[in-house]
């Protein structure tokens, strides 16, 4: 497993998506960053080609379609993941949720 180097933002929701579930369509990671096919695509190459993920085709001939790609992470690259993705949340700006009775106040034109 090769070091990434710097880890973007894009890479770190790429983790996130990959540590949610065991196997993850490839499809179903562009869905669950919000970033396009052409931003997700080239990150799972690269964790692929530094040992952080397995890709493996879809072997069902049941399902209509063109194939499906899965990516899995890799079992030592877990926690590196995982400290990628509390980096970059830490790095998100905190909103300020307001209290309630500044919501009360705001629905009563208060």
């Amino acid at each position: 497993m090769e070091n990434l180097g710097r880890v973007t933002p894009a890479t770190a929701q790429v983790l996130e998506a990959l540590l949610s579930a065991e196997s993850v369509w490839g499809l179903q990671i562009v869905k669950d960053t919000g970033k396009k096919p052409g931003t997700v695509y080239p990150i799972l190459d690269r964790l692929e080609s530094a040992g952080w993920v397995q890709g493996e085709w879809d072997t069902t001939e049941i399902r209509k379609g063109p194939r499906r790609r899965y990516y899995r992470l890799m079992a030592e690259a877990r926690p590196l993941a995982q400290q990628y993705v509390r980096e970059q949340q830490s790095k998100l700006p905190s909103t300020p949720r307001p209290s309630p009775a500044m919501r009360v106040n705001q629905w009563c034109g208060a």
